[in-house]
């Protein structure tokens, strides 16, 4: 309805990426799995009742989502156009955490809503989609019992740090620009590794800190499953991010990271979450496809499996 253009957020990211990795015969319709929604019941996973019932407010999800005029629409209407698409990203990232641990690895096109805890949205977050899937993996699929979170967002990821506060079975790794958004300090306490980078810091200085807090966060740690925002908002020139790293410094992060995961044989998943300039859609794909690449992922894996049901990866679980 137009009401993106009164939002940073490029709305048509996810599928441009899509469209660039299908242009370079990565991918082909047969070869994606296609995300489903998120019903009440996933979500109530993690979210409580109370907050889920918040968001049949407009106004409410005009606040989290940072776009005023919502606030003056039917609430069916927010809920078909607004939050539909962001359940649907949200079950695609449960989705991916089941096919990470069944096959090594999992890309969701999508999703990375770090802000949003189980009882508060914000930052453009609705749904705590990182929280789901690793509960949902900790509830669900035997053998997965610790989870590391490495958290590449120019932001902090204060909702699921406030998700995990207290669980011992989650790692967080987290580093973000220090003087921007969310400055949550209580969150803080959660992240065991946590790396405070100043304004306008460059490719050399950040990926030699990346390189050292992820090998150093993995071999403290060895998790059943690594989730990986792996923002791009870190982008040189995003007007939110305030950092300044170049569009290969971006595609280095991501396979430093790759390499960190598949060299020790740990399963991850990775999700897309902020970015605020049209060309982080190029960037994203252009990663994906180095990481292809380099064999750090395999497109075969990708998935020769149509998935038919809601969440169909756990329909065979207990």
């Amino acid at each position: 309805m137009g009401l993106e253009k009164l939002h940073p957020f490029d709305a048509g990211k996810w599928g441009k990426v899509i469209n660039f990795l299908k242009e370079e015969k990565l991918i082909a319709d047969d070869l994606i799995v296609q995300a489903r929604e998120a019903t009440d019941e996933d979500l109530l996973v993690a979210h409580t009742r109370r907050y889920l019932n918040k968001l049949k407010w407009s106004f409410v999800v005009a606040t989290i989502t940072e776009i005023p005029p919502v606030a003056f629409l039917p609430n069916f209407v927010v809920q078909r156009k607004v939050l539909k698409p962001l359940r649907t990203q949200t079950g695609g990232t449960i989705m991916a955490g089941k096919l990470a641990v069944d096959r090594g690895w999992a890309i969701n096109v999508g999703g990375g809503f770090h802000h949003c805890s189980s009882d508060k949205g914000g930052g453009f977050c609705a749904y705590a989609d990182i929280t789901l899937a690793i509960k949902f993996l900790f509830e669900r699929v035997q053998g997965v019992s610790k989870a590391t979170i490495i958290d590449l967002d120019a932001h902090q990821g204060n909702g699921h740090e406030r998700d995990f506060m207290d669980d011992h079975r989650v790692y967080i790794m987290d580093a973000y620009n220090r003087y921007i958004y969310p400055g949550d300090g209580f969150a803080k306490r959660a992240i065991k590794r946590k790396v405070e980078l100043e304004w306008g810091t460059e490719d050399t200085e950040y990926l030699q800190k990346v390189h050292t807090h992820v090998e150093g966060a993995l071999n403290e740690l060895k998790p059943d499953i690594i989730v990986y925002n792996a923002g791009t908002d870190i982008l040189d020139g995003d007007p939110l991010g305030g950092l300044a790293i170049s569009p290969q410094g971006i595609v280095k992060r991501d396979e430093v990271v790759f390499k960190a995961a598949r060299s020790r044989r740990i399963p991850i998943l990775m999700v897309t979450s902020g970015g605020y300039q049209k060309r982080t859609a190029r960037i994203i794909a252009d990663s994906i496809l180095n990481l292809h690449n380099l064999g750090l992922i395999d497109k075969e894996l990708a998935t020769k499996i149509k998935y038919e049901l809601p969440l169909a990866p756990y329909a065979n679980e207990p």
